[in-house]
């Protein structure tokens, strides 16, 4: 399927070199490949988180997230819920908060829709894609690829 770049919740551009990005995945090969991806395209600083759990908390102790990458099967506490205390505290309220996930179906991207997330990428990661679908989220679109 082709992806959708939809600009309907225009955010404030964020070059990458400047950018903040919290990768919440729990698969090691999988943040391998999307800090590789990350760096490449100049992104600088990145943390890195294993589960849901406590992400908000998380969160909370960098200096700021410009996006966050969260995968939805996550050990603990699941990307929807990991999701839901991020935008419960106002300072994530307007944070770009992509759902990267293997379970890549139109009902699957319906429910992160609805779930008020900002795009949503299929895995496995393309990594001819996934730089420009970055860069694009970072300058303020949304992205919504099924990966196939």
């Amino acid at each position: 399927m082709a992806q959708i770049i939809v600009d309907a919740k225009p955010k404030k551009a964020i070059d990458p070199k400047d950018a903040y990005v919290l990768v919440v995945e729990d698969n090691l090969q999988n943040l391998v490949l999307i800090a590789r991806l990350l760096a490449f395209i100049g992104v600088r600083r990145y943390e890195w988180k294993a589960s849901g759990w406590q992400v908000l908390e998380f969160a909370d102790t960098m200096p700021r997230v410009d996006l966050v990458l969260m995968d939805l099967h996550l050990p603990y506490e699941d990307g929807y819920d990991a999701l839901a205390k991020l935008r419960s505290d106002s300072r994530f309220a307007e944070t770009r908060v992509v759902a990267v996930t293997a379970d890549s179906n139109p009902g699957t991207m319906e429910k992160a829709k609805k779930a008020g997330f900002d795009g949503f990428l299929g895995k496995p990661i393309d990594p001819d894609k996934f730089p420009e679908q970055i860069i694009s989220i970072l300058q303020g679109n949304m992205v919504w690829d099924l990966g196939y």
